[in-house]
């Protein structure tokens, strides 16, 4: 429902998404949709609000529209369609999200929401951190506080993948290193000179401490990366069947050398084909912390194989899904929810958001 919400045009489109999503099957193997069992009025009715972008604004009274929220990881990880092209008709310049690197919302994004929306982004700005690459070099989480230009260097190959990865739809890439207290001038310039290495412009953000003042390197790089046609192209063509699309995404985004399919999904797939969907685009279920199905495997692994170890078919949104590894599809909640800490004092004020 959350991507049908996403990738609906207008609200007759909402409903003809709705009457196409397969809520069971028969005895036979036949799909049952919303529409056979003549609930499409209703569920559309229930969404006709939901439908509408919400307007907010930043702390720099930037218009801002919050609306959808598939995550990237096991769903398609873009915000709604009706937002993006109300923000292109409203603003000069228009910065969507697409979370959890170009492995997973950036390829969705370009390659379901772009493709399917007729949208045409000039840019796309690649966040990154000292923290992260460090990380991704072997350094464990307490002591990503210390200069190490060597475990720097050893992780930035995860950044320069993400790179590649986003040249591959024909985009130009602006790096924003999203700056943290503890980066040294050193640890900064390297990262500046390996995206140049790569044909990428980087810009130093410290818009969380300095607010839009922090950021205007990174507008300017932006704005100047934006002129110009723009030269988007999906990865893939639908006309390919869905174990080539599937392929396609493993090798030339994850690096994978191929892909391996459990016996269920190998069956989901041929049913699918008969009803249709192998001309849609893929949807890929797996774990944000590597570029591989297996979340250990930090920086840029190689000479692994992708498993699907499932199938499934988000009718009304248009695209399959496929689960990778291990991923759970429940997203994780944190030991302490922030419900806890949140109150209302004797005089009426809201406190423990922040």
């Amino acid at each position: 429902v959350m991507a049908i919400l996403c990738l609906a045009t207008s609200l007759e489109d909402l409903k003809q998404r709705a009457a196409k999503m397969i809520v069971a099957y028969t005895y036979d193997g036949k799909p049952v949709t919303v529409d056979d069992i003549e609930a499409t009025g209703a569920v559309t009715l229930l969404l006709k609000d939901a439908i509408k972008p919400n307007l907010v604004q930043t702390l720099d009274h930037t218009p801002v529209f919050v609306h959808g929220g598939p995550f990237a990881n096991i769903a398609h990880g873009c915000n709604s369609v009706r937002a993006t092209k109300a923000a292109l008709k409203l603003g000069d310049y228009c910065i969507t999200e697409a979370g959890f690197g170009s492995d997973l919302g950036a390829e969705k994004f370009l390659d379901i929401k772009c493709r399917l929306a007729g949208l045409k982004p000039n840019c796309v700005v690649l966040v990154s951190t000292v923290r992260s690459m460090k990380y991704n070099g072997g350094v464990a989480k307490e002591d990503l506080t210390k200069e190490n230009l060597e475990a720097l260097k050893k992780g930035s190959v995860n950044l320069g993948a993400h790179i590649e990865n986003l040249k591959k739809f024909g985009i130009n890439v602006v790096v924003a290193i999203n700056h943290f207290y503890a980066d040294t001038d050193a640890e900064i310039q390297f990262i500046k000179d390996y995206c140049a290495e790569k044909g990428a412009q980087v810009a130093v953000t410290k818009c969380f401490a300095e607010g839009s003042e922090g950021s205007v390197e990174l507008a300017e790089k932006v704005v100047e990366a934006c002129k110009g046609e723009s030269g988007y192209k999906p990865l893939y063509s639908l006309d390919l069947s869905i174990e080539e699309k599937i392929e396609t995404i493993a090798k030339e985004i994850y690096g994978a050398n191929g892909v391996e399919y459990s016996a269920a999904a190998k069956k989901s797939i041929a049913e699918f084909n008969k009803l249709g969907a192998d001309k849609m685009p893929v949807c890929i279920a797996k774990t944000q912390y590597s570029l591989s199905d297996n979340a250990k495997l930090l920086g840029r692994p190689t000479d692994f194989t992708l498993h699907i170890e499932s199938v499934e078919l988000s009718n009304g949104a248009g695209f399959v899904v496929c689960r990778t590894g291990s991923v759970m599809t429940m997203p994780g909640l944190s030991k302490k929810p922030a419900a806890y800490s949140i109150d209302i004092d004797e005089n009426g004020n809201t406190v423990g958001l922040f």
